[in-house]
């Protein structure tokens, strides 16, 4: 206790907190909580959006009216909104906050794979393996969804960063991770109390926040470069 609030030095880069701990350390382990939980919740975003996208895309009609429509509901509610009354619903914690992220993105995803889906269901390669008896499962799986996934792995790139920027925004709320987690939405919301007496304690969590999610914005524009077959000279 006696080393809280000192300022940013050679022995504490970042600065102590309130408590006396080191902030940089806190930072680099909270990384794990915030990435985790834009990696993870994307992954289950795509999974389930992409499944509701590929059934929507390849049989079309009621099914395609349905989904969307059921989609179109959840993309009313903006995806932080959602992510609230989810969490509030369920309770704070890692794995509540991952699934709220998760349902807030998945009909993003959806539309992605389902506008995929029916381009590439009416070309030939898949004509020819719905003549040779292929199930509808197999075509789907085997020769529809493998061209389907470059937009969706630039799309879920960028969405790790929004994920991020979400998990944060809960964390600072209140209605993510607890203290003492160090995930950096909470260090973030401690800090605020004391921004007076100790600019740092909230200034370089945030300043993590920014470069990751800067960092994911730019690397997802560059696999959307790279995979797009317009761009390439």
């Amino acid at each position: 206790l006696r080393e809280g609030f000192l300022a940013p030095s050679m022995e504490h880069p970042f600065g102590t907190d309130n408590l006396g701990r080191d902030i940089l350390t806190r930072c680099i382990w909270g990384a794990r909580y915030s990435l985790s939980c834009g990696v993870i919740s994307v992954l289950v975003s795509m999974l389930i959006g992409g499944v509701l996208g590929l059934i929507a895309g390849y049989y079309g009609g009621a099914s395609d009216s349905v989904i969307m429509r059921f989609l179109d509901i959840f993309m009313s509610i903006p995806p932080v909104l959602l992510a609230l009354a989810i969490v509030a619903a369920l309770g704070s914690g890692l794995t509540n906050l991952m699934l709220s992220i998760a349902l807030g993105n998945a009909p993003m995803f959806a539309r992605v794979v389902r506008g995929s889906v029916m381009s590439v269901k009416e070309e030939e390669f898949t004509e020819a393996a719905r003549c040779t008896g292929c199930s509808d499962g197999r075509i789907m799986l085997k020769y529809i969804l493998p061209n389907c996934l470059s937009p969706l792995i630039v799309q879920g790139t960028l969405g790790v960063a929004n994920a991020i920027l979400c998990c944060s925004l809960m964390s600072f709320v209140g209605l993510g991770l607890q203290p003492p987690i160090p995930e950096w939405g909470a260090i973030l919301s401690t800090g605020r109390t004391y921004i007076r007496q100790a600019w740092w304690f909230c200034t370089f969590p945030g300043i993590m926040i920014a470069i990751t999610v800067l960092a994911f914005n730019f690397f997802g524009d560059g696999i959307r470069d790279a995979m797009d077959p317009k761009l390439k000279r």
